[in-house]
């Protein structure tokens, strides 16, 4: 693991492996550390490798206040185009940032498919969504008249949520930064998107229903929990209370390996991040490869990805994390140097 220190802005990029492309998305948050780049840059590597891509996982992680994004990733883009100019690093948007962010740095594209919007969200968040569902649907054989629970409900946490209800799938619970909230006949969805435009993350207090701490979500009965909080929520202790039948995490690194054999030993599937999360970068490397044609064809090529990868992860005996592990390791294997490969799978 490479460390780089950023020098126009507080925070740094890590890259996990020594080789001649890098990429990952570039975060902002007030309280982000090293050690989080460090994980998230070893998740990207297992995401490339679970795809079949010779390219390094990489993570940037930017200091400030939210109210300060633009200023701060104006600056960090300045830093970083030299690198994206020779072809060593790739980034575009992760928590706290915006695809638009990035349209200073060389080669992006607005006439990408994925920086098409679809109301107030662009595709690139939606194929994350979706991806996160087609994972789920695959490990259940399908979301009609299936329940779910969310945690989150910004960019990746509404798309998953849109695309389970397309798949006839419920929404019983959410939980925001502000709370928790539950209704196992099924909470009103439409009523939520239209409070979350009004009230951001304070839409949970306006349903007109017991507001409870936010961690209540994990230990809702449903048939699907999906994270989406920051690394290592899925601990040993949290893991043992978790109510939903699989794990499908919209979260990168949720699990700690501690968390997720107590999830194992409970019979919950817990699927891989690396893989529920993949859409955006399924979507960005096809289309840098060669333009993919419209909005439909970019959903099916990544419904397609995701539930090839579930599907092929699920058959290992010991479970479908694992599976995913086993895909990316001997993908590595097959172009990196025993020294030059990652020391495991990313873990919190």
């Amino acid at each position: 693991m490479k460390i780089m220190e950023l020098t126009s802005v507080d925070g740094c990029i890590a890259f996990d492996l020594d080789c001649p492309l890098s990429a990952g998305g570039t975060r902002l948050a007030p309280d982000v550390t090293r050690a989080e780049a460090g994980l998230l840059a070893r998740a990207m590597t297992y995401k490339f490798a679970v795809l079949g891509y010779e390219i390094g996982g990489a993570k940037a992680v930017l200091r400030a206040e939210p109210e300060l994004r633009e200023e701060t990733v104006a600056r960090y883009c300045r830093e970083v185009t030299p690198l994206v100019a020779e072809g060593t690093f790739l980034t575009s948007s992760d928590l706290g940032t915006r695809t638009q962010d990035f349209a200073t740095l060389p080669g992006y594209r607005v006439d990408s498919v994925m920086h098409e919007s679809l109301g107030d969200d662009l595709v690139d968040t939606m194929v994350t969504g979706l991806g996160v569902i087609a994972a789920a649907d695959t490990a259940l054989g399908g979301l009609s008249g299936r329940t779910l629970a969310v945690e989150g409900f910004g960019k990746v946490g509404s798309a998953a949520v849109r695309e389970a209800v397309r798949r006839g799938a419920t929404l019983v619970a959410l939980s925001t930064v502000r709370g928790c909230v539950i209704d196992k006949s099924g909470l009103d969805v439409a009523a939520l998107f239209d409070l979350r435009a009004q009230y951001g993350d304070a839409c949970v207090s306006h349903l007109g229903l017991p507001v409870l701490p936010a961690e209540a979500l994990y230990e809702v009965a449903a048939d699907v929990l999906v994270p989406g909080a920051r690394t290592g929520t899925l601990d040993p202790a949290r893991a043992a209370t978790v109510g939903a039948a699989v794990v499908a995490p919209a979260a990168n690194v949720p699990y700690t390996r501690e968390g997720l054999r107590v999830l194992r030993e409970r019979g919950v599937t817990a699927l891989a991040d690396f893989v529920c999360g993949a859409g955006a970068t399924i979507g960005y490397l096809a289309d840098r490869a060669e333009p993919v044609a419209g909005v439909a064809a970019m959903r099916a090529l990544v419904d397609e990805r995701v539930t090839a990868l579930t599907g092929a992860a699920m058959e290992h005996p010991d479970g479908a994390f694992a599976g995913a592990c086993a895909l990316a390791d001997e993908f590595l294997a097959s172009w990196l140097d025993p020294s030059a490969r990652p020391a495991g799978p990313p873990f919190a």
